[in-house]
């Protein structure tokens, strides 16, 4: 009886053969991977300003979503800072009564829109007055701002595609307020920025 030897495995070879590293089904994704996995956004800052003249806002809707209170505008640094009312009368001339909308743009960005309020005569300017019905009409639909230099106020410009609610962040006012003056609120005499209006450098 001879010895007989055994054809070589197919299998075998199939084991043996080296993996291509760029095989497309090894490179392939599926489908949901791009998207990555449920999250939810968080805001981490909020900005005080007037929304500009190319960004299309809404304001909250709910009163207690904005404030009446006193500003400071420091304009070498170009920054805002809330006041506290016992500190006001210190710097009479410098705090101005404002109100804060919340505002939110259509790519998400959460505003403080600070407009300034009649004086005590009553007397506001075209601007704010303006800037006030604009406000009142971003309640319920997407406006833009733009400034007319020439006729002395703001033009508003309401989106023919009202494109739905605004997606608000879930945060209370309080917390709104300190993301937004955090580093900018002055509740003290000795204020770094009470210190430079009273000409201590």
């Amino acid at each position: 009886m001879s010895d007989t030897i055994a054809p070589p495995d197919d299998d075998d070879d199939k084991n043996d053969k080296p993996t291509n590293p760029f095989d497309p089904t090894r490179l392939r994704i599926a489908g949901s991977f791009s998207q990555g996995p449920p999250a939810r956004r968080i805001l981490t800052n909020v900005q005080v300003r007037k929304p500009n003249r190319q960004e299309w806002f809404r304001v909250h809707c709910d009163p207690e979503m904005r404030l009446d209170t006193l500003l400071l505008e420091m304009r070498d640094d170009r920054q805002t800072y809330l006041v506290a009312l016992d500190i006001a009368p210190a710097i009479p001339s410098e705090a101005v009564a404002k109100t804060l909308y919340t505002a939110i743009t259509r790519q998400g960005v959460v505003l403080l829109w600070p407009v300034r309020l009649p004086d005590e005569q009553g007397r506001l300017d075209e601007w704010n007055i303006v800037a006030h019905q604009a406000a009142q009409r971003a309640e319920t639909h997407w406006i833009r701002l733009a400034a007319n230099m020439g006729a002395g106020t703001y033009e508003v410009y309401e989106a023919m595609d009202q494109i739905g609610e605004p997606g608000w962040p879930d945060l209370t006012f309080e917390r709104i307020l300190e993301m937004a003056f955090k580093d900018r609120y002055i509740d003290n005499l000795d204020h770094v920025v009470i210190r430079r209006l009273m000409g201590e450098f």
